[in-house]
């Protein structure tokens, strides 16, 4: 009897509610574990074995191979970080990695979708050296008429800002390339709406720039680009001093006879490949694809496939007024201007 009223107590406390006292703290649990203490500890962000920091070139090609990472704020950095170390290094020392490495990474973020990836993009274009671009010419121009068709308004003008930096820099360079002359204006056309029988193939409409195309914003710098690309193809080429017949002023004329006063015009250009033009190892080219050189070439396309056309766009876009049709006036001149030395040279 003891034992069995002594096991109806115990199991009368399982179900008895404990009474609290004012001042005094409910009881912990029997499984209850203390946390109340704490650890110190130091977090490094970085952490390296080496003592010597790493040299700026290293942290250059670190940046460089950034490029490629998914976030869009991390190739933007990236590309801020190099536009900096290009522009802060003494103006006779070299890049920190030769233009033939840095360009190859750089070139598929001129279609990236970032706003901003594209801005200091182009930043960093415009630090590099002109003479070190203008043998690179022949892989920027893809990407920018790439970039000029593309479907999102804000790609196409930004590849038109690219293409008015590398007219700046490497004009001749950029109409006289395989391609350069016949694709980049079919581009134009195309994004302008002036089309050609070739330049049809690319759209069917006029490419729309989205609402700030409304303010005529984005068409004022393709017009402009135009104009400047249209000058250094056909625009009227200035008289040199051997034409002029100043042999005073022409580096190794002087007073010497003939054939040792022109000997400079008889040298292999400086160019990386001068002998391009012969195509001798690359794929056939179609006449899109051929290199014009000569300002005479230049202007025999441009008048037999592309002159009506643009006469007529130039002259629409006059009708508008406004700033159209101030931003059409330097394609107007380059225009009158290739005419009136056409009319004189033939």
């Amino acid at each position: 009897m003891g034992s069995s009223s002594k096991k109806k107590k115990e199991k009368q406390k399982d179900f008895q509610k404990a009474k609290l006292k004012v001042g005094k703290a409910k009881g912990k649990p029997e499984n209850f574990t203390d946390t109340s203490f704490k650890t110190k500890g130091i977090t490094l962000t970085q952490q390296s074995l080496t003592l010597n920091a790493p040299t700026s070139n290293s942290q250059f090609s670190h940046h460089l191979s950034l490029l490629s990472s998914k976030s869009d704020s991390q190739r933007r950095d990236s590309l801020a970080h190099l536009t900096t170390s290009i522009t802060a290094r003494p103006v006779t020392s070299p890049l920190p990695q030769p233009v033939s490495v840095i360009l190859p990474t750089l070139l598929p973020l001129i279609l990236d979708a970032n706003t901003g990836v594209r801005t200091q993009l182009l930043k960093l274009f415009r630090s590099l050296p002109a003479p070190d671009v203008q043998d690179h010419v022949l892989q920027l121009l893809p990407y920018i008429r790439a970039g000029m068709t593309h479907l999102a308004a804000d790609i196409r003008v930004s590849a038109v800002e690219v293409l008015t930096w590398l007219v700046d820099v490497a004009g001749p360079e950029v109409v006289s390339c395989a391609g350069g002359w016949i694709k980049t204006l079919n581009c134009f056309l195309s994004v302008l709406g002036w089309h050609t029988e070739e330049s049809a193939k690319w759209s069917a409409n006029r490419a729309s720039f989205g609402k700030s195309g409304s303010k005529g914003t984005p068409m004022m710098k393709v017009l402009i680009a135009l104009g400047e690309f249209l000058n250094a193809g056909i625009g009227a080429p200035e008289p040199t001093d051997v034409e002029m017949g100043d042999s005073e002023q022409t580096p190794g004329v002087s007073n010497w006879e003939f054939p040792v006063g022109l000997a400079a015009v008889h040298m292999v250009p400086d160019t990386a490949s001068p002998y391009a033009y012969l195509n001798l190892f690359g794929q056939p080219r179609d006449a899109e694809g051929e290199m014009y050189e000569t300002w005479e070439d230049r202007y025999r396309v441009f008048s037999t496939r592309f002159m009506s056309a643009v006469e007529r766009g130039v002259e629409n876009a006059r009708k508008e007024g406004g700033e159209l049709g101030r931003a059409i006036s330097g394609v107007s001149k380059v225009l009158k201007e290739s005419s009136a030395y056409g009319r004189v040279a033939v």
